[in-house]
């Protein structure tokens, strides 16, 4: 395979962790690694320093006023930036969101004629409603997003349920489902599993329940603390790993519903060691959120052999079959109150859904990134063609084979 130049941008990165930051980051560990250079441009984060194998570019940003830790980044005002990247040849450039990172990018795969791929992670118009408060401009926010993503020479998302989103955005272009993978391998699960209930001093025979994401209202987390109260007279114990803006509401609804004692919350969690342990521990992953798209954290706990619980008809329960390789409820307390004491009661059932999970929806960041550079090359093979269509040059793609299309393509270093 050939090397190439890739830059990767998004709106956040590492010490902010979600699921798009980690995998923008895993898109970089792995293109460094196999395909070439591989640079990551970001908004700034003060106080903390990368320490990454790649290059990770930051730009100027301020903060978002209640969604600590993320970022709102002003690249067009960093004069730092734009000399830093006059002089990396990129063969390509990846964005992972539609805002000030992708409208930088945007603009300057154009001026290079080079292609540029976006995907599409998360459902921004639930963002913008809770931001803004006003239908009609949510709708033009919503209306920008999708200028952008007509303007990319092609969209990625990470599974087919996604399109249905984009579509009702009013996206009527072309889709590519490029799946995400998780760095978890899944060796030793019973022996992690082990360790990590001594280490947390849990029972074996108590239930343990956890969910791993931002702690906000958007992911339906008041939907578990109810449920939970409704298990109040079972023995179990939950953890709740991430930060956002509904920490502090959802610790008080765990009083009020009696489970203060059970429920812990334990910030966020960038040992991802440690992070494995936790997954390991629980029986059961809680993740009822109708935000989500495709939620890596549910295959990072299938990788530990942990089955999701997802609401039903939700984007992400599409890769979930009831009862096979994860579990369904409907939007309520009472049904999924009812549902966890029913998988409780079958451990059998429970362990054969998590091993299930472990084969049928999880990758490895290897696999993934196999298909994702094939397609990079078939991206720039294409944006070779219409550089030589736009500049009134006979087809080669009409006329040579494809294999003989570098070579004749060599004869026009312009394109």
């Amino acid at each position: 395979m050939k090397t190439y130049t890739i830059g990767l941008f998004n709106e956040c990165f590492p010490p902010v962790m979600d699921g798009v930051s980690l995998t923008v980051r895993n898109y970089a560990c792995h293109l460094n690694r196999t395909i070439g250079d591989a640079y990551m441009i970001t908004p700034s984060c003060p106080g903390y320093t990368d320490e990454e194998e790649f290059p990770v570019l930051r730009y100027v940003s301020a903060p978002i006023p209640q969604r600590k830790p993320y970022r709102v980044g002003f690249p067009w005002l960093d004069v730092r930036l734009h000399r830093r990247l006059r002089n990396i040849p990129f063969d390509l450039l990846h964005c992972h969101s539609p805002f000030s990172a992708g409208w930088y990018a945007l603009r300057m795969a154009r001026r290079r004629g080079i292609p540029i791929v976006a995907t599409f992670h998360s459902k921004y118009r639930d963002d913008f409603l809770r931001a803004v408060h006003h239908p009609a401009i949510v709708g033009l926010m919503i209306r920008r997003v999708v200028d952008f993503y007509s303007a990319v020479d092609e969209v990625w998302i990470p599974q087919a349920a996604v399109e249905e989103t984009l579509r009702e955005y009013g996206y009527k272009g072309r889709v590519t489902v490029m799946e995400n993978g998780t760095d978890f391998d899944g060796n030793n699960v019973e022996i992690i599993r082990n360790n990590a209930r001594k280490m947390f001093c849990l029972d074996p025979c108590k239930p343990v329940f956890l969910f791993v994401g931002q702690m906000i209202l958007e992911k339906n987390l008041p939907l578990i603390m109810e449920t939970l109260g409704l298990l109040r007279d079972m023995d179990f114990t939950a953890y709740f790993v991430g930060e956002g803006y509904a920490a502090n509401q959802l610790k008080l609804l765990a009083e009020r519903q009696g489970i203060a004692g059970k429920v812990h919350f334990t910030g966020v969690i960038y040992n991802r060691d440690l992070l494995k342990m936790y997954y390991a521990a629980a029986d059961l992953f809680l993740f009822p959120s109708l935000y989500d798209n495709a939620p890596l954290v549910v295959r990072e706990a299938a990788a530990m052999h942990t089955p999701s619980l997802l609401l039903e008809g939700s984007t992400a329960a599409e890769i979930i079959c009831d009862g096979v390789n994860g579990f369904l409820t409907r939007n309520s307390s009472e049904a999924m109150a009812a549902k966890i004491r029913a998988i409780m009661t079958n451990p059998s059932l429970l362990r054969a859904t998590g091993l299930h999970a472990a084969t049928n929806i999880t990758h490895s960041w290897k696999d993934i990134m196999e298909v994702v550079c094939r397609r990079y090359e078939l991206v720039m093979q294409r944006k070779k063609h219409e550089l030589y269509r736009k500049q009134h040059i006979p087809w080669p793609a009409r006329i040579w084979p494809e294999p003989l299309l570098d070579e004749r393509l060599a004869c026009y270093p312009n394109a």
